[in-house]
């Protein structure tokens, strides 16, 4: 079973005139990102987007910055399958917790035994001792944590709160979802270390701790409690995204394992595909897909990871 993980960066379905669109990869906090000269590159970034997922020709395909389940079946119909690659029969797409929309989904070729939403949890409906400033009260999970069950894997696809406006504020933010996810997974798992379960997605870490703070805010579902496949890298290959016109690099995606499944496999090791990257990550100075610019167009400006874990589907 081939597994892949992607943020696409805030991918939307639009009408306008009439006619289909998908909104390209940029943010609106990016000014060069806004505009008709922005909005004319749409679709190319999507192309892109579909390209390198045609790449990996992965079997099951976790992804972040969804808006909603319409987006991803007219992106799956008419930019992922125009690559040529097969089909993805099983997409889900659920509804979260992102004020903008935004959130996780699920493309497979292999039947999903289950998709479970987790965007109606709380703190307090999971019993959960968090930090000062965050309601107990409220979702716990500012998009969702999507448990989907497949061969012999468990994935939980996430994507915590961003640090911004900056690290320290959204720290509890994060430390929250962190316990929630390594709740929801010792929930599932009763033994946890035993289970065969894979975290895919964007957990949003800053490279650079939070000032006061003693430790990194998702350390409740790191080691021990997994094991970062990411470490079977060589330490300057730990990247997958890059600060729009900067030089700054950081791995907010993640592929962290259970201990047994990370036993079961070992010489399963992750790639990061960094092909739909525009050329401003010049930190990253192999081959590019035909058509990427300076800074758009480009698939991204998250790469893609990938790894194989042969036999899973079984």
């Amino acid at each position: 079973m081939r597994l892949a993980s992607f943020n696409v960066q805030s991918l939307r379905l639009r009408w306008r005139d009439g006619e289909p669109r998908l909104d390209g990869a940029r943010d609106a906090d990016v000014p060069a990102d806004r505009g008709p000269a922005a909005e004319a590159l749409d679709p190319e970034d999507r192309r892109l987007t579909a390209a390198v997922l045609a790449r990996t020709d992965a079997d099951v395909i976790a992804l972040q910055e969804v808006f909603d389940q319409a987006t991803l079946d007219h992106f799956h119909d008419h930019c992922l399958r125009v690559t040529g690659i097969a089909p993805y029969p099983y997409r889900h797409c659920i509804p979260g917790n992102d004020g903008r929309g935004l959130d996780v989904a699920v493309m497979s070729r292999l039947p999903l035994r289950s998709v479970v939403s987790h965007a109606s949890e709380t703190p307090a409906s999971l019993d959960l001792d968090v930090p000062d400033g965050v309601d107990p009260d409220l979702p716990v999970f500012r998009r969702d944590c999507l448990l989907v069950e497949v061969g012999l894997v468990t994935l939980f696809i996430c994507h915590f709160k961003a640090p911004y406006p900056d690290a320290l504020s959204t720290w509890p933010v994060r430390r929250a979802e962190a316990l929630a996810l390594r709740r929801l997974i010792a929930r599932h798992f009763p033994d946890p270390t035993s289970g065969i379960w894979l975290v895919l997605g964007d957990l949003n870490e800053p490279r650079h701790a939070a000032p006061t703070r003693p430790e990194a805010a998702i350390v409740p579902v790191t080691a021990p409690f997994s094991i970062d496949l990411l470490d079977r890298l060589p330490a300057a290959e730990r990247w997958s995204w890059h600060e729009p016109f900067g030089p700054d690099l950081g791995c907010p995606d993640v592929m962290l394992a259970s201990p047994a499944l990370a036993q079961r496999w070992p010489d399963a090791c992750p790639q990061i595909i960094r092909l739909g990257l525009g050329l401003e990550a010049a930190h990253y100075d192999g081959p590019r897909l035909g058509g990427v610019g300076l800074h758009r167009p480009h698939a991204s400006d998250h790469a893609v990871l990938m790894i194989d874990l042969p036999g899973a589907e079984e």
